[in-house]
């Protein structure tokens, strides 16, 4: 083999190995991504028109820095915040979210089950206001692994379960009447709601404070400065959430455009 081959060679397996590490640490949310808002319901034109400009929607994932407090929309998810600001279908409907173990995703799915089959409104768009404890949730599993983000769960979770994928999601697709199908309390899951149509709202108020809690905890593995440790979280929440200057800010702006509040 020649030099020229050789060398080759080992780019190539080098660049096979990082792809696969790579693909290994964002394939839960790229899975998450690819396989969002296919469950939403026959008639359901408004909702989706928007799952897909959601999709076609950019995240900014590439932060070296951030400030405490955003000032221009380029330090957010504007485009795809302003999606679902103006969401045309109703009724529409903005769950506040603070607790990582309680049954929020099983309130939003009954809210769901409800509002498109008793109440016969398939374009109702549930968005998850997430914040406070609850928005652990959104960070991938390489978050958790590098900033032991179980132990800031309160050791509830030992992983980040809630972006498991799980058995129902594949069973009862055409009959939501199945008790344990796609529709039940079997798939209380994040993939399962976002394949619904269901928005989740990231929160930069609550990733400054963890990044906070982290550096006083010691729980900071690259020495980085405040506002690069926020920055590094932000790039692990998961693709299909929207990252908002604030949730509890944009609760006001989701209330002025015709959203009914639910805790």
């Amino acid at each position: 083999m020649t030099n020229q081959n050789a060398r080759r060679s080992a780019l190539k397996t080098f660049g096979l190995a990082a792809g696969t590490a790579l693909l290994s640490a964002t394939g839960q949310a790229r899975a998450i991504a690819s396989d969002s808002a296919s469950l939403l319901p026959a008639g359901a034109g408004d909702l989706s028109e928007l799952t897909q400009r959601l999709a076609a929607a950019p995240r900014r994932r590439d932060f070296k820095t951030i400030p405490m407090i955003l000032e221009r929309p380029d330090q957010w998810d504007h485009e795809a915040l302003s999606a679902v600001i103006g969401y045309r279908g109703r009724p529409k409907q903005v769950w506040d979210n603070t607790e990582l173990g309680g049954p929020w995703l099983n309130l939003m799915r009954n809210a769901l089950n409800a509002q498109i089959w008793s109440f016969k409104h398939p374009d109702f768009l549930v968005v998850s206001a997430t914040h406070g404890a609850a928005h652990l949730s959104l960070f991938d599993q390489a978050a958790w692994d590098k900033y032991g983000l179980a132990k800031m769960s309160g050791n509830k979770f030992a992983t980040n379960t809630l972006l498991d994928s799980q058995p129902a999601e594949t069973v009862g697709h055409d009959d939501h009447e199945v008790a344990e199908g796609a529709f039940s309390s079997h798939d209380n899951s994040i993939p399962a709601l976002l394949k619904r149509g269901v928005v989740f709202l990231s929160c930069h108020n609550a990733i400054w404070e963890l990044a906070e809690k982290l550096n006083a905890a010691n729980a900071n593995p690259d020495k980085l400065p405040l506002d690069a440790l926020a920055a590094d979280l932000t790039n692990h929440v998961i693709q299909s959430a929207i990252i908002t200057p604030g949730v509890v800010a944009t609760l006001v702006e989701l209330q002025q455009a015709g959203f009914h509040y639910a805790s």
